[in-house]
C-alpha cells in the first residue's frame, strides 16, 4: 500500500466523511461512532481517527501479506534505522518523536516495540535493541508537532531548527 503524505492512502484521505470511508471499506471492526475506527477489511489494516465524522488521521499497520511504501521505500516491517537511511538519502527530513520520526512531508513512522529484532532477523541476539517500523501515521506535518519547521525561513534557520531537535548533530 502506497501512502500519500499529508493526505492518506488511496482508500482513505484526510477530510473524507466517515460514511464515504465506510462505503468504500465496510464497517469498522467495532461499529459505532468512536473517534478511532479499525478497518481490517484491507491488508495492511487501517486505523482512522475521526473528528466530527471527518477523517483527521490515517494510520497503517504493517501487513501480513503487504507492506506500506513511500517514494520507493518499504516503510513497515523493516528496521527503523534502515528506513531512516533510505528516506534521508532521498531528501526526506524528519524530527524524532518518542516512538519514531515525524516527516515534514506529512507522515510519521513508529514502533510500539511489540516486535523484536528476531522477527526480522532470526539470528539477532535476544537483547538486540533495533526497532522495527510497525506503522505509519499520515496527516499534515502540523498534526505531529506544535513546533513546525521554518518552511519559509532561510537555510540557516532550518538547519538550526533541525540541530535543536537532534536531527542534525550539534555544531562543534
Amino acid at each position: 500500500m502506497e501512502i500519500i503524505p499529508g493526505v492518506g492512502v488511496e482508500a482513505v484521505k484526510i477530510g473524507d466523511p466517515r460514511n464515504e470511508v465506510e462505503r468504500r471499506l465496510g464497517p469498522p471492526a467495532r461499529p459505532g461512532s468512536h473517534p478511532k475506527a479499525v478497518y481490517d477489511s484491507v491488508d495492511p489494516m487501517l486505523v482512522v481517527t475521526y473528528d466530527d465524522n471527518v477523517v483527521e488521521l490515517v494510520e497503517v499497520s504493517y501487513g501480513v501479506n503487504d507492506q506500506v511504501f513511500f517514494d520507493g521505500v518499504q516503510l513497515t516491517y523493516r528496521f527503523m534505522d534502515e528506513v531512516m537511511a533510505d528516506l534521508t538519502a532521498r531528501g526526506h527530513l524528519a524530527t524524532p518523536s518518542d516512538i519514531g520520526y515525524d516527516f515534514q512531508a506529512g507522515f510519521a513512522i513508529f514502533s510500539m516495540a511489540s516486535l523484536s529484532a528476531r522477527d526480522l532477523d532470526p539470528d539477532a541476539p535476544e537483547n538486540d535493541w533495533r526497532h522495527i517500523v510497525e506503522g505509519v501515521s499520515i496527516a499534515p506535518y502540523s498534526y505531529f508537532t506544535d513546533d513546525p519547521p521554518p518552511l519559509n525561513g532561510t537555510a540557516e534557520e532550518l538547519e538550526a531548527w533541525l540541530r535543536q531537535r537532534g536531527v542534525l548533530p550539534a555544531e562543534t
